[in-house]
């Protein structure tokens, strides 16, 4: 399968590869999968999390191979059915599956927030749901599901605290992040690394709505210097946010970072064209920490 697709900068849109697990329908950004290959033998890792099935070598690579059934309380899989290898957080992982149903292009507008349509499994790592001909198909929180298995991979806050005791930064930055764990933890790392002037919002349109707000009101300046944003969101992605700010006459000067699972070199000349002045990617929060450091040409001392 093909999935070096790279849409129209900005657009606000997203290719959502659709699977099924049982009889239920779940989704993966198409940014995010390598290939898609038949399930083949694994090798269990004694002591391992449940949701680990094991570790396989396809073309000399290892990879550990993931039981998403079981991830979502559903049972053990057989094997069978197909591996989803992706690539994100700089880990290449294996999503055991039952059956690829294909690929949809949506807008992030379109992506309805979890609600009781979901089963008590999946409330904690879902991110929103399409609605495609009367079947709901359920987008999966997969940096969640990892983080679940090894929180050593969700944002390494230790590289940080280095920096805790530095004199107080006012310079006023504003974060998109749609994942409360993760927007919370940035939150904490800046404010460790002495960021004293932090306004978080949920998604892309949350943060468009407050700088068109501050705009009108003449309080730009005064309101953020710096945008931290994820790229995968609900309502508006990263993506579409950075464009319209760097598109903008009273806003292009505002710093953008994008702080992002998903920067494939694809991905971040994306990033790179739509004028994004940093692209870090999760779990790396040290390095966006002195990314930002750098841009507002604050000392790291």
């Amino acid at each position: 399968m093909d999935t070096n697709i790279l849409l129209e900068n900005g657009t606000n849109e997203l290719e959502v590869l659709e699977f099924k697990i049982g009889s239920r329908y779940y989704g993966i950004n198409v940014a995010k999968v390598r290939e898609i290959i038949p399930y083949q033998a694994v090798t269990p890792v004694p002591h391992s999390h449940p949701g680990i099935e094991g570790i396989f070598m396809p073309r000399g690579d290892m990879i550990t191979a993931i039981d998403l059934r079981s991830c979502l309380q559903m049972g053990e899989s057989e094997p069978k059915g197909l591996f989803i290898i992706t690539n994100f957080n700089a880990l290449n992982l294996a999503f055991h599956v039952d059956a690829v149903q294909g690929i949809h292009r949506v807008s992030w507008a379109d992506i309805m927030k979890p609600s009781s349509t979901v089963a008590n499994s999946e409330e904690g790592v879902s991110t929103g749901i399409i609605k495609k001909n009367d079947k709901l198909i359920i987008i999966l929180d997969f940096e969640k599901i990892v983080a679940d298995i090894n929180p050593e991979v969700s944002l390494k806050v230790q590289e940080v605290e280095a920096l805790a005791g530095r004199s107080r930064i006012d310079v006023p930055i504003l974060i998109a992040e749609d994942s409360a764990l993760l927007n919370k933890l940035i939150v904490q790392s800046l404010e460790t690394a002495g960021y004293t002037n932090l306004t978080h919002t949920e998604n892309g349109q949350q943060a468009w709505d407050l700088l068109s707000r501050w705009k009108e009101e003449g309080t730009l300046k005064n309101k953020v210097a710096c945008v931290i944003t994820d790229i995968e969101m609900p309502q508006m992605d990263g993506h579409r946010l950075t464009r319209l700010i760097k598109t903008d006459e009273k806003m292009k000067d505002l710093i953008v970072v994008i702080f992002s699972s998903m920067i494939n070199d694809d991905l971040r000349r994306k990033g790179e064209q739509l004028g994004a002045d940093a692209q870090l990617t999760k779990p790396e929060i040290g390095k966006l920490v002195a990314a930002v450091d750098e841009l507002l040409g604050v000392s790291a001392s």
